[in-house]
This record gives C-alpha cells, sequence and structure tokens, in this order.
C-alpha cells in the first residue's frame, strides 16, 4: 500500500457521521473549519492548521464553510506499513510518544513547503513508488523532530485488510468466496475471524464503497449516479438510501443534480 492524496472541497457545512480513520492521516486545513467529535471531548481545527489523525480512530467530523465561502482541506493517508518504514529508517524517534486520538500542528512556511512537494509527487502519475514515499517521509520527519509521530505497532486487523482489498476495485462484485480467496483462506474461516472483530464481509465492504463515495462527493464534480456506479452501486436510489443511513445525511447535500 503506497500513501495516496485527498482533497475536501465544498461550499457546504457538513456532519460525517462516525467517520472511521483506516490509514494515518495528516491533514491541512486550508479554509472554514474542522470539528471532531467523540463521548470524550471536542477538537477544533481552523484554517492554517495541521491535523493528525491515528488509525483506528472513530469520529463525528463537522466540516464547516466560511460564510459565503468554502471548507477547503487536503490531506496525506500513510498506511501502516509506510509508518513502520518510516521508525525504521528514523530509529532515534522510538522514545516518543505516538499520537493518540488527535494532535496539532502549524501549517508554517516549512511544513507548507514540505507538505506541497509531498502531495505534488503523489498526484504526478510519472512519479515512481520511491520518489512518493521519499516526499511523504520528508513530512513525517518534520512533524517528528516536532515531537509529532504516529504508532508503528498496531496489529492490522482483519477488517483492515478487507477495507484495503475492496479499496483498490469498490466497484467489483464482492463476496465472502472472492475475499477469502485473495487471503488463501477457507470462507468459514474469514467468517470467523471477522465474527471475532464484530464484523462481517458485506459490512466491511458496504463501508468501504461508501467511503470511497463520500471522497468523491468531496473531491470532485461527478454526478451521484456516476458515483454510485463507481462504487460498486447499480442504483442510485439504493446507493442514496445506503449513504444516508451509514452517514447522516443525502449524498444529494454535497453534490446536487443538475435540472
Amino acid at each position: 500500500m503506497n500513501a495516496a492524496a485527498q482533497f475536501v472541497y465544498t461550499r457546504v457545512s457538513h456532519r460525517v457521521r462516525t467517520a472511521q480513520v483506516r490509514d494515518d492521516l495528516i491533514g491541512w486545513v486550508l479554509s472554514g473549519h474542522k470539528r471532531l467529535l467523540t463521548p470524550q471531548g471536542e477538537q477544533r481545527f481552523d484554517s492554517g492548521a495541521v491535523f493528525l489523525l491515528p488509525r483506528g480512530t472513530q469520529w463525528d467530523m463537522f466540516n464547516e464553510a466560511l460564510a459565503g465561502g468554502v471548507y477547503e482541506a487536503r490531506m496525506i493517508s500513510c498506511p501502516q506499513e509506510l509508518i513502520e518504514r518510516f521508525h525504521q529508517r528514523f530509529g532515534q524517534f522510538a522514545a516518543l510518544a505516538p499520537v493518540q486520538r488527535s494532535a496539532c500542528s502549524s501549517a508554517d512556511a516549512a511544513f507548507a513547503a514540505s507538505f506541497n512537494h509531498a502531495m505534488s509527487a503523489l498526484q504526478d502519475e510519472r512519479a515512481s513508488a520511491a520518489l512518493r514515499e521519499h516526499r511523504v517521509q520528508e513530512v513525517l520527519l518534520l512533524l517528528a523532530e516536532r515531537g509529532l509521530v504516529f504508532s508503528s505497532h498496531t496489529p492490522l486487523r482483519w477488517q483492515d485488510r478487507i477495507h484495503r482489498l475492496v479499496s483498490q476495485r469498490p466497484h467489483a462484485p464482492w463476496d465472502v468466496q472472492t475475499i477469502a480467496a485473495a487471503f488463501h483462506c477457507s470462507a468459514s474461516t474469514l467468517q470467523r475471524r471477522l465474527a471475532e472483530e464484530g464484523s462481517s464481509v458485506s459490512r466491511c465492504v458496504r463501508e468501504l464503497r461508501l467511503e470511497a463515495g463520500l471522497a468523491l462527493l468531496q473531491a470532485g464534480q461527478l454526478r451521484v449516479s456516476e458515483i454510485a456506479a463507481r462504487c460498486g452501486y447499480d442504483s442510485h436510489s439504493r446507493f442514496s438510501a445506503a449513504f444516508r443511513a451509514h452517514f447522516g445525511f443525502a449524498p444529494s447535500t454535497l453534490r446536487p443534480e443538475p435540472s
């Protein structure tokens, strides 16, 4: 798995209910405000703030556009394997306590230059995987020198493995047998391991597809019907109903269909 660039640009303030952070996330709020809410409290990140969210955390996320303006953020998601390679290379940060729930830094000139450099590489189809990782590790190094690191020792759950597999082709007709074969185990073994984690294959596939749909809604101008197809739904209405039930608002809130 490689690091990935993510974008959110919207004129509509919205709340994403129970958002799952799948990979360690470095974000930069360019306009508006981001609020994260859990039963333990609230975190707020204003324009110019850098936020770090570790994998495995869950939030209610509020993306709040400025009055008459937009909410805009750029993010880099870092898979666990990349974080582990960072710690292997830069062992001097082993004594630092990793970020637990969230952390904040400032987007000063040094951070902006490093982050934009990494984003450019991640978006460049001609850039090699080695170059992309080098640029992202530069961002991680800058943050580590400010005392902010992600943990390298969190075991990867079975549902996380399935999310990573399905994310490569969310539109594909995934089922228990296909996914079990990809992991070289039986369907019953896969189902048992997921049940031990309180999950199932259908739930994992549904969550990933809806999260992929949310990312497409927040980042581009695609119609909801096209997003539904790209996420494996053969019906616009089925996608919209599942999306509303999961996130608490309809896809058309962010991407109204043209009349």
